[in-house]
């Protein structure tokens, strides 16, 4: 088995209007979890927001897409956030450029990060979960290297074209591809062993990635969360963890 993607935090420069929106979001497609709700930061299973300070800026150009159950509700979904003043970022409809059953929409935050609503045969989405990530990037050269050298550790398949990679996880993807670039993502995969977690550390610095947090345990989250942190070429924080519950 392959790693997941645990979870993912974006960071938002007003923190009330991101909870706003993405009530919205996460009502309108039927989340089925609960809320949970830190200091400085709320959670819905796989994606996080938290507020944005100074050694922490904001996220900005960011692609995340959630599952939806059909396209009638990425239609209702696309119509009620427009309505509420949320940027249009592209209507529903089909992209078969994706797959032939594609059917999404888009919106854009405060932030610039495209949100979208997606149904397709091929999803392993349930509603409301992350369905994928689109991270532009600087130099696809270095991002390749250092994305290699980490999924390899974590067991993640990664699929390459000339222009693009993208990772593969059990429940999720993660394509990269040059652009306007994502900033302060942070991107956390789960797997199943300590040892894991400490391969994808080694790796990653072996091949120019930047450490920001060593391997060992976070109980600041819970009892047995073991984790390290790197900074890819872009200056993304890029996790890998352990839940040893």
């Amino acid at each position: 088995m392959s790693a997941t993607i645990d979870h993912v935090t974006v960071r938002s420069s007003d923190l009330d209007a991101s909870l706003t929106l993405f009530t919205r979001v996460f009502g309108l497609l039927g989340f089925a979890g609960e809320r949970h709700d830190g200091v400085g930061f709320y959670l819905w299973d796989d994606f996080s927001i938290a507020a944005a300070h100074e050694d922490r800026p904001p996220t900005r150009n960011l692609h995340v897409a959630f599952g939806a159950s059909s396209r009638a509700q990425v239609d209702e979904w696309w119509r009620a956030l427009t309505a509420d003043g949320y940027t249009d970022d592209g209507p529903p409809g089909p992209r078969p450029e994706y797959s032939p059953t594609y059917y999404g929409a888009f919106i854009r935050d405060h932030d610039s990060n495209s949100i979208e609503a997606v149904h397709h045969q091929s999803s392993v989405a349930s509603p409301g979960l992350i369905s994928h990530l689109w991270v532009r990037v600087r130099d696809l050269g270095p991002t390749r290297r250092f994305y290699e050298a980490v999924t390899a550790m974590l067991a993640v398949p990664v699929r390459e074209w000339p222009d693009r990679m993208q990772i593969v996880a059990d429940n999720a993807t993660c394509s990269l591809l040059e652009g306007r670039v994502t900033e302060n993502l942070h991107l956390a995969f789960g797997v199943g062993d300590e040892a894991s977690v400490d391969a994808f550390h080694a790796a990653g610095i072996a091949v120019g990635g930047r450490d920001n947090g060593a391997p060992g345990e976070r109980p600041e989250h819970h009892p047995g969360y073991y984790a390290a942190f790197l900074l890819d070429p872009d200056g993304n924080n890029i996790e890998a963890v352990c839940h040893n519950r």
